[in-house]
């Protein structure tokens, strides 16, 4: 096996909704199928309508990943969701990140898991985390994917409190890209867009991941836990239960980016306290409570603007992804060549273990 040959390699396409029946549903263990995709333990597998009724068993291709050929290094990562682990390839020695994700899933909710991970295989561009494979086994979905080694935006505040604009415009032209392809390539929205789902390179890249995972989670997760992962960047929209579109991800680009300029999470909870201990408090403030702004003493005119443009209220007043690529503040330090390469290696690469 070539190093580098492990790409996704299916052209998948997603069945319209009248075409997928719970009855397609293979209910054996460690198997299950939706439309003409088949999830199990061997991975991802487009099968033919004569095949639905009795599929054969994956055979995984001589550029596909499987999970006996890799070796697990250590854990890199630890949500409500599942972990993600930091793997190598036992042939080429190439690293891998690795998120398991265990579930008992319920029948229902097979549909929505099973177009999730079409959506995460099929993705193919360079500012969404590649996933490579997806495998199913005994109520354990484990997924691999590109490995990110500077980690996340997260990871990168808690070692340099803040970052100054020309590194912004930069992170964001890259995080818009993504949304773009997301939102009008994909037809996705991610949901779940914060600090922790935005990973960093050693190459100066800035990819989204988790645009699929985060939905699997929130349509398994009950009615009761609605509100799965950081729920702090959510938009008011979706707090208040009402419709949803992609303009709810330009509301939390927003909340990161002044995060990440500021150092601080826009909404302060009461009294300067260490962080929200009332679910509802931080709820309310966000809905009820102006939207947050760049302090215009602090930053450039183009910043404050770019941040208003993502943090409306009403979600028909923020720009989309197409239209802040235009905006003054993504381009305003392009003649400056900022050098993002160089600002996360100087940063650390908390990853990393070569």
């Amino acid at each position: 096996m070539k190093k580098g040959s492990l790409m996704p390699n299916l052209k998948l396409t997603l069945p319209h909704p009248d075409e997928v029946s719970l009855a397609n549903f293979l209910t054996q263990s460690g198997t299950f199928m939706d439309g003409d995709l088949l999830v199990n333990r061997d991975g991802v597998r487009i099968v033919s309508q004569t095949e639905v009724e009795a599929p054969p068993p994956i055979q995984p291709a001589d550029n596909q990943l499987s999970l006996a050929d890799i070796d697990t290094i250590k854990v890199i990562g630890k949500g409500a969701g599942g972990i993600v682990q930091l793997v190598q390839h036992k042939w080429t020695g190439q690293f891998f990140a690795l998120k398991v994700i265990q579930m008992n899933i319920d029948e229902s909710y097979r549909r929505q898991i099973a177009q999730e991970l079409k959506i995460n295989q099929s993705a193919q561009c360079p500012y969404v985390v590649v996933c490579y494979q997806s495998f199913y086994d005994n109520g354990v979905i484990s997924i691999i994917l590109e490995y990110m080694d500077g980690g996340s935006l997260l990871d990168l505040l808690k070692k340099v409190k803040t970052i100054p604009e020309p590194y912004l415009a930069a992170i964001s032209k890259q995080v818009l890209k993504g949304l773009l392809y997301l939102h009008h390539e994909k037809h996705v929205i991610h949901r779940d867009l914060k600090p922790s789902n935005l990973l960093i390179n050693h190459r100066g890249e800035v990819k989204i991941t988790d645009f699929g995972v985060s939905a699997i989670l929130e349509s398994t997760s009950g009615q009761a836990n609605t509100f799965v992962g950081t729920y702090n960047y959510m938009s008011p929209e979706r707090i208040i239960g009402g419709k949803y579109n992609n303009k709810s991800d330009i509301w939390s680009l927003g909340l990161v980016l002044l995060e990440c300029a500021t150092g601080k999470f826009p909404f302060i909870p009461p009294e300067q306290a260490e962080g929200w201990t009332n679910f509802y408090e931080l709820m309310e403030a966000i809905v009820e409570k102006p939207p947050p702004s760049a302090p215009s003493d602090q930053f450039s005119p183009q910043f404050c603007s770019f941040i208003s443009a993502c943090v409306q209220k009403n979600p028909e007043d923020r720009q989309s992804a197409h239209e802040l690529m235009t905006h003054p503040f993504v381009n305003m330090y392009g003649d400056l060549d900022i050098d993002l390469k160089s600002y996360f290696t100087s940063a650390g690469s908390p990853l990393a273990t070569l």
